[in-house]
């Protein structure tokens, strides 16, 4: 048999190991997309060339940039805030973010801040799951936060970067607490 095909015969396990063990999802999309490139590489040693294209074309390509553009999509947590109250304390606000993005940072997950022009639609905004979550001033000038994904606030409470964190009860039981 051929060197080559037994190096790489040998080195699939081995990156299907590594692709399993990421915790960074976009580090296992980069070991997947070699896992393809190796798999199409050894198809086409072996002979298999129309296995090869297609594992070249929908495994390794389109599989890695779908991936791409859901865990993109999933890994950004909208938290809705008042004009006023963002504009207003603009340091605080940005000291915040920094520690939101440093606390997020383990979870691979990013901040997007979503400004509401009245508490009501920021509330509503909460209600209708435009948002993850939202953060309000309190009368004592608090950063509060609320939030209607359990898990978000599993992190917040965890992590004690807002100082009061409320969990709102969504309305259906799918999305209770597990």
């Amino acid at each position: 048999m051929d060197p080559t095909i037994e190096v790489i015969a040998l080195l699939l396990p081995l990156t299907a190991g590594l692709l399993v063990a990421e915790t960074n999802p976009y580090r296992a999309l980069v070991i997947r997309g070699v896992f393809g490139a190796m798999s199409s590489l050894l198809y086409g040693l072996l002979g298999a060339a129309d296995v090869a294209l297609t594992e070249a074309l929908v495994g390794t390509l389109l599989a890695v940039i779908l991936y791409a553009v859901a865990v993109r999509s999933s890994l950004v947590v909208r938290l809705g805030v008042l004009q006023q109250d963002f504009q207003a304390a603009a340091p605080e606000w940005v000291t915040l973010t920094t520690a939101l993005q440093q606390a997020f940072k383990s979870w691979h997950m990013q901040v997007e801040w979503v400004p509401y022009e009245q508490s009501q639609a920021l509330e509503r905004a909460l209600a209708e799951r435009e948002v993850h979550g939202i953060c309000t001033r309190s009368p004592t000038a608090v950063i509060q936060a609320k939030t209607r994904v359990y898990r978000l606030y599993e992190i917040l409470q965890q992590e004690g970067v807002v100082p009061i964190v409320m969990y709102d009860q969504p309305v259906t039981s799918s999305e209770e607490p597990r």
